[in-house]
């Protein structure tokens, strides 16, 4: 403060106030340094309340959209209407069963219980994107984990990477999805690629069943070009020849027509990546003809709920590929608990299909449990890339899970399964060796 005015004061005065001075100079450090000691005293020692990082929530304060201090809120758009649906609202159902019992059993991850908002996309573009931008920008979601269909996908995978949103671990095969994680670095499939998948079977063919001429089943859209070109890409020209390549609109009523074609061009050997309502109609199409070649089915089909829609009997022999222990292994410990997991925590019936989902819900907590000292949509995209041979029991023994900067695709090694019939019922068993393939492979063909 500023002294306007200033009285000359007496000596004595002068010096007393001097005296004064000198004291407070010297008892105000003491005081505080006293003080200093309190607090060292009421300094909380073992025993006492945890620390913020001893509970398992993170110290750090900086944090992302969707987390608050109880709760970490993830978000997905899935098909839970229409045709789709019917197959494969079971997954997200059984994913979101998985995150209650880690809320239950662990109190959450990172000290937050996990709340996941699966939305519909009704398997339509239009709508998954409306439905994505509500996710993100009203519901503020930390993360999207999990969604599910090719079609939507493709309409929301630009928006989620040109606004930095985690997507993460979604159920979309499409080879574009893992293709550019340097242009796309937000995205991270779970499934193999449909390329990969046909490159699987056209080496299948030409290893096994040399000389069979080939036909080809897909939809017009890029699910079945990627398909399409894989197939291609395994087969060896010098042993197999493709005779017959049938698109349909995934709106058809019928692929009636293009299996006709098929049987007249002469195809002994059939892939297909049909959803299970399109494989019925072409099995049943060909035996109404007479026609019983070999089938080659996506992995989108293995799964007993096939049985739904065309008998066991009509399906023997049909070949498929998957990577996980199968839902009728239940003297296996790991899927015994999967039963009792989707059994006590609201989930459908168990299926191949929720074996996959529960694995993937393993795999979004060991990507968040490492995220905990920096819960930023950047520091879970950091974690997620440093994940290296994560392994789920719910897998087959040879099958692992590993992300980098470069590759951005979970599954990427299958094993084949055929339909045999046992007591006149269907099981799908495993055969053959585990084959592995990366993206990497992919881009050099």
């Amino acid at each position: 403060m500023k002294v306007k005015y200033a009285l000359p004061l007496p000596g004595r005065i002068t010096a007393l106030l001097a005296v004064l001075l000198l004291a407070c100079v010297i008892l105000i450090p003491l005081a505080v340094a006293c003080g200093g000691e309190e607090e060292e005293e009421g300094t909380p020692t073992p025993g006492d309340t945890p620390t913020a990082a001893a509970t398992g929530t993170p110290a750090s304060t900086v944090v992302g959209p969707g987390i608050t201090d109880t709760e970490i809120i993830l978000g997905a758009d899935v098909p839970l209407s229409g045709a789709m649906a019917a197959v494969y609202a079971t997954i997200p159902q059984a994913t979101e069963a998985y995150f209650n019992y880690v809320n239950d059993t662990q109190g959450g991850v990172c000290g937050r219980k996990i709340v996941y908002k699966v939305v519909d996309n009704q398997d339509d573009p239009a709508k998954g994107m409306e439905v994505v931008r509500k996710l993100v920008e009203e519901d503020k979601v930390f993360a999207i984990v999990g969604s599910l269909a090719d079609n939507p996908h493709a309409a929301v995978w630009e928006y989620l990477n040109e606004n930095e949103v985690p997507d993460i671990l979604c159920s979309a095969g499409t080879h574009m999805f893992a293709a550019d994680p340097e242009g796309h670095p937000w995205t991270v499939q779970m499934i193999p690629s449909y390329r990969a998948e046909g490159k699987t079977f056209g080496q299948y063919i030409s290893e096994n069943l040399s000389g069979s001429k080939v036909g080809i089943l897909y939809p017009n859209i890029q699910q079945g070009l990627d398909h399409l070109q894989g197939v291609k890409e395994g087969l060896d020209p010098d042993k197999n020849e493709v005779v017959s390549e049938q698109s349909y609109d995934v709106t058809a009523v019928s692929v009636a027509s293009q299996v006709n074609n098929m049987k007249n061009d002469g195809a002994e050997v059939v892939t297909a990546i049909t959803t299970p309502g399109y494989t019925a109609q072409a099995v049943k199409q060909a035996d109404r003809l007479g026609w019983h070649p070999q089938w080659f089915l996506s992995y989108i089909n293995s799964d007993p709920i096939i049985f739904q829609f065309v008998s066991a009997e009509l399906l023997e022999g049909a070949i498929t590929g998957q990577s996980y222990k199968l839902v009728d292994w239940t003297d296996e410990s790991a899927i015994a608990e999967h039963h009792r997991i989707m059994s006590e925590y609201g989930g459908p019936s168990p299926t191949n299909f929720t074996i996959y989902a529960h694995s993937l819900g393993e795999v979004a907590v060991e990507i968040l449990s490492r995220t905990c000292d920096n819960l930023t949509r950047e520091g879970l995209m950091d974690s997620l890339e440093s994940l290296t041979d994560y392994h789920s029991d719910l897998l087959l023994d040879e099958v692992n899970i590993t992300f980098s900067d470069t590759d951005h695709t979970a599954i990427q090694t299958s094993r084949m399964l055929k339909l045999v019939l046992r007591d006149g019922k269907g099981v799908w068993e495993y055969f053959g060796p585990i084959r592995e393939y990366t993206e990497s492979e992919l881009l050099e063909d």
